[in-house]
C-alpha cells in the first residue's frame, strides 16, 4: 500500500471516530439535559455532524465511485432535512407550552442590552 492510501485511511478513521464522538455527545445530551429544547439542540447537532462525518469517512475509505456519489447525495439530503425537522419539533414545543418562561428560563434581548450599557 502506498503512502497516499495510508493517508486516506487515516483521514477516514479520523472522520468516522469524530462522527462517533458526536453521536456519543448527542446521547449524553439527550439524557442529561433537563428541557426539551436543549435536548433537541444536542440531538440535532449529533445527527447532522455525526452522520455527516461517518458518511464522509466511508466515502474516503471506499474511494470515489457511484456509491460514493450516492452517499454525497445522502449527506446533502441529511444536512438539509435534519435541521428543518428539529426546528419544526422545537417550534411545536414552543407553541404548545402556555408558560414557556417557567420551564425554560429565557432572557429577553432588551434586558441583555440594558445590562451591557
Amino acid at each position: 500500500m502506498n503512502i497516499i492510501k495510508w493517508v486516506g485511511v487515516i483521514i477516514a478513521i479520523l472522520c468516522i471516530s469524530a462522527g462517533i464522538i458526536f453521536y456519543v455527545i448527542q446521547y449524553i445530551g439527550a439524557f442529561r439535559f433537563r428541557y426539551v429544547l436543549t435536548r433537541m439542540h444536542a440531538a440535532a447537532i449529533g445527527d447532522t455532524l455525526g452522520g455527516g462525518l461517518i458518511l464522509l469517512g466511508t466515502i474516503i475509505l471506499n474511494g470515489f465511485d457511484m456509491a460514493s456519489a450516492k452517499l454525497i447525495f445522502i449527506i446533502v439530503f441529511y444536512w438539509l432535512t435534519s435541521p428543518v425537522a428539529a426546528h419544526m419539533v422545537a417550534r411545536l414545543e414552543v407553541m404548545s407550552k402556555k408558560n414557556m418562561e417557567e420551564c425554560c428560563p429565557v432572557e429577553d434581548a432588551e434586558d441583555i442590552k440594558e445590562d451591557a450599557s
